[in-house]
């Protein structure tokens, strides 16, 4: 999948970076939580959020993220915007909720990291 399909299978609006929509993705994540992102996450692409600040850029890319995804609409601002095209980032935004953008992008193959082990416990 690449980051065109990710914008289409959420009916997303690109925001800016439309010079990387063909780069692709295996993997992704939905997080409001910065901090989760920071310890948690391994190889994704795709950060999926409705956290709008300069942090959810800044973590993205030091997470080497090439996509975020905006949820319920929500917008970046001005700021996020010019820090996303310096660090060649795409900025889409959908009017999903985050619970149906990622079903809907797990149901398109687009799968989470393997950053979490089930480990199987004998009760």
């Amino acid at each position: 999948m690449n980051v065109s399909d990710v914008m289409r299978v959420l009916d997303a609006e690109l925001i800016c970076g439309e010079e990387y929509l063909e780069t692709e993705v295996h993997e992704a994540c939905g997080s409001d939580m910065m901090s989760d992102v920071l310890a948690y996450v391994k190889d994704q692409a795709v950060l999926l959020t409705g956290l709008v600040n300069i942090q959810t850029v800044r973590t993205a890319d030091m997470m080497d993220m090439v996509c975020i995804v905006f949820v319920r609409g929500k917008s970046p601002d001005a700021d996020m915007i010019a820090l996303a095209e310096r660090r060649g980032m795409v900025l889409l935004k959908t009017a999903h909720r985050m619970f149906t953008a990622c079903g809907l992008l797990w149901e398109n193959g687009l799968r989470g990291g393997k950053g979490v082990e089930r480990v199987k416990v004998d009760l």
